[in-house]
């Protein structure tokens, strides 16, 4: 790695699976070390002049998932699961503000919504909250999500057969949200269907 003057190195963590990009900190090679054989990502504090692991004391640590670094050595891309939100303010990535300051309320990938979505299910599923709704399907298993996502499907169809692009995206999402119900059932990662669309994509 070509670590700067002082001897570190700028890395970029993005979220594994939604591709969002969560916060920018700074590596040495010690930082470096500890990260790939704890597995949690460690930085190099410039203000305080120590290595300290992400979340240590907020217990919202970052788990390395892979690393990258660029065409020239000189900034890595730290892939991780963040176990709750990234940024010391409470937000989920620290990039939530625009030039002028104003906070944004969507983030930067549109499609990263599927990632959030998947993991209010999963944990909509271990919390078995009696008024979520998301529970109770799962909690009906098969034939109850199955039937829903029937109803959805045809509420697709309608919608495209009425000429009404506004009905398909909102009769669309409803399709999308129920599979993704279906797939925490059946313990099947969403990831893995992307994995799958990837392995058929041949441009």
């Amino acid at each position: 790695m070509n670590y700067d003057d002082t001897g570190l190195i700028p890395a970029i963590v993005q979220h594994a699976r939604s591709g969002e990009v969560l916060m920018l900190g700074y590596m040495n090679a010690e930082a470096l070390r500890l990260t790939t054989e704890s597995g949690f990502v460690t930085f190099w504090s410039r203000s305080r002049q120590e290595l300290w692991q992400k979340g240590a004391t907020s217990g919202n640590v970052l788990r390395l998932v892979a690393l990258r670094q660029d065409c020239d050595g000189d900034a890595l891309l730290v892939l991780a699961e963040p176990a709750g939100p990234t940024c010391h303010t409470g937000a989920r990535s620290c990039f939530f503000r625009d030039l002028s300051g104003e906070t944004l309320i969507n983030p930067a990938i549109p499609g990263s919504i599927l990632a959030r979505l998947a993991d209010l299910i999963h944990q909509r599923g271990i919390n078995q909250d009696e008024s979520s709704y998301t529970a109770k399907l799962l909690h009906g298993g098969v034939d109850r999500i199955g039937k829903k996502i029937g109803e959805e499907a045809a509420e697709v169809i309608i919608g495209a057969k009425n000429g009404s692009p506004a009905e398909v995206v909102y009769e669309m999402a409803d399709l999308i949200y129920h599979s993704l119900v279906l797939l925490e059932n059946q313990g099947v990662a969403a990831e893995d269907v992307w994995r799958e669309l990837e392995r058929r994509f041949h441009p």
